[in-house]
């Protein structure tokens, strides 16, 4: 089998079409999204381009400290966008997402590489990025859903939460019902995925591989063990994440903090 067909600068800019659609119904329903689209559209764009040369230099030298840098590099971004879409102002949430990320997502990201994949070393650029890449862009989006679960919560059910307290209960106690919903809301969309792999989409990592001209049955594969890893990340990051972030909501005498 050939490798995947080539495309083109025109092409992509033919691309842009699907983009023009989205402004023009942003437009005739009034969503004011139109900003949004082009400032995407641009990163989208730099981003990727940049990525591209990053990993070319990054997969010549295959320096471990230099791949290792640059996944902690996308966790901290990873974790900017996450702590920016929790509505919880009152409590900074942006160091209990990153040091969840890294812990979690470090710690899956060596177990597929190093003991599932077995790649040869573990950290082999080639294998260690595209695959923690995925941890990373599919799961922070757990943890942005865990957080606004958990901050949504926590406002709505406050009178509940401070008459627990006031009747003796820590805040473990008081927020567990609480807790383990915000866990739940982060890890029901990978478990989505996995009833429906398959059977209603084709996943970008096995569509890659095919397009370059891999067996199926060794897509398949690379694709289960992408399905499994992201259950494990969302569930070990959204349950670090909200534990973090509960405790900050509560002072050192167990009071709740103002939630923005």
């Amino acid at each position: 089998m050939s490798g995947a067909v080539p495309i083109g600068w025109p092409q992509l800019a033919l691309a842009l079409g699907f983009v023009l659609l989205a402004g023009g119904a942003s437009l005739w329903l009034k969503l004011g999204l139109g900003r949004d689209l082009i400032v995407g559209t641009v990163r989208t764009f730099a981003q990727l381009v940049l990525m591209g040369y990053v990993l070319l230099y990054i997969f010549a030298l295959s320096w471990p400290w230099l791949v290792v840098g640059v996944f902690a590099g996308m966790i901290f971004f990873a974790a900017r966008i996450v702590a920016g879409r929790v509505k919880g102002k009152g409590v900074p949430v942006f160091w209990p997402v990153f040091f969840s990320m890294l812990l979690s997502y470090m710690v899956v990201s060596f177990l597929v590489t190093g003991v599932v994949v077995q790649a040869e070393p573990w950290w082999e650029p080639r294998y260690f990025l595209p695959l923690g890449g995925m941890v990373v862009g599919n799961s922070m989006n757990a943890m942005a859903l865990s957080l606004e679960r958990l901050f949504g919560e926590m406002k709505n059910r406050r009178d509940e939460v401070e008459a627990l307290l006031s009747l003796g209960a820590d805040p473990a106690e008081a927020t567990g019902s609480i807790f383990a919903d915000s866990v739940r809301a982060g890890m029901i969309p990978s478990i989505n995925s996995m009833m429906g792999v398959g059977l209603v989409f084709i996943p970008g990592m096995m569509t890659g591989q095919i397009l370059a001209g891999a067996d199926p049955l060794v897509a398949i594969k690379y694709q289960i063990v992408v399905m499994l890893m992201l259950v494990g990340s969302t569930t070990v990051g959204s349950v670090l994440a909200v534990s973090l972030a509960r405790r900050r909501m509560f002072t050192p005498a167990a009071q709740l903090r103002p939630l923005g």
